[in-house]
């Protein structure tokens, strides 16, 4: 792929080595000469130290024909004229860092692949795992839903059942669902289908339109604080 990466700070660095190393053609813009020096020498792209909100300066880079643009710089302002530079150019994908919440609705108004500010999601990870020590990896789907991992403890309310036997028990709601079952620590998750029996240690995927809430967690033998 040909992907124009819009900044190299501490979103943008990490970006620009990944792509590289997958064997993309990689241009990047930058405006501060120091980083932009600094990536020219670190790895195998093309490196335009300018303000990427001009568009001459995407037309240098090879916009117009970019298979892709991620913009990652800290400011949202610049961040969405960028996108809507890059749609005037009708590049096929556009993606792009949001800091602020509040302008989510903007960058989705303008039709652009959006991430949230990933300094706020390593904070709220880490919140989790103080918090939640129970829940080994997790990701919020919309305001509640959410999909976590988390172990079958021996002797806990599920351990032993079927699926269709924890239906039938009321443990599991009409809007939880086990999506996958890891046994052994094999590398090859099990489906789960309603005869499908849980073993205490099987690490499980589950979806929960109401999140990982102590109630739910108690379902696995987690018992924590219920605050």
């Amino acid at each position: 792929m040909y992907i124009v990466i819009v900044g190299a700070g501490d979103i943008g660095t990490p970006l620009i080595e990944i792509a590289t190393a997958g064997g993309n053609e990689v241009v990047v813009i930058e405006r501060d000469e120091a980083k932009a020096e600094l990536v020219a020498s670190s790895f195998d792209c093309l490196v335009i130290h300018d303000d990427a909100t001009v568009k001459d300066t995407l037309l240098d880079a090879g916009a117009d024909r970019a298979d892709a643009l991620i913009s990652t710089t800290d400011q949202d302002a610049t961040n969405i004229m960028v996108c809507l530079l890059s749609k005037e150019l009708s590049i096929p994908k556009i993606v792009s860092v949001v800091h602020n919440p509040d302008h989510m609705d903007i960058f989705r108004q303008i039709g652009v692949n959006t991430m949230e500010n990933p300094q706020r999601l390593i904070a709220e990870y880490l919140y989790r795992s103080v918090k939640r020590p129970a829940i080994v990896d997790y990701m919020r789907i919309g305001d509640e839903a959410e999909v976590f991992e988390i172990t079958v403890k021996e002797d806990s309310p599920i351990d032993g059942k079927t699926l269709q036997e924890a239906d039938t028990a009321g443990l599991l709601s009409a809007e939880m669902l086990i999506v996958a079952i890891e046994r052994n620590g094999g590398g090859h998750p099990i489906t789960p289908r309603g005869n499908t029996r849980l073993e205490a240690g099987d690490l499980l995927t589950v979806y929960s339109g109401k999140g990982a809430t102590p109630e739910i967690t108690d379902i696995f033998g987690h018992y924590e604080d219920h605050d």
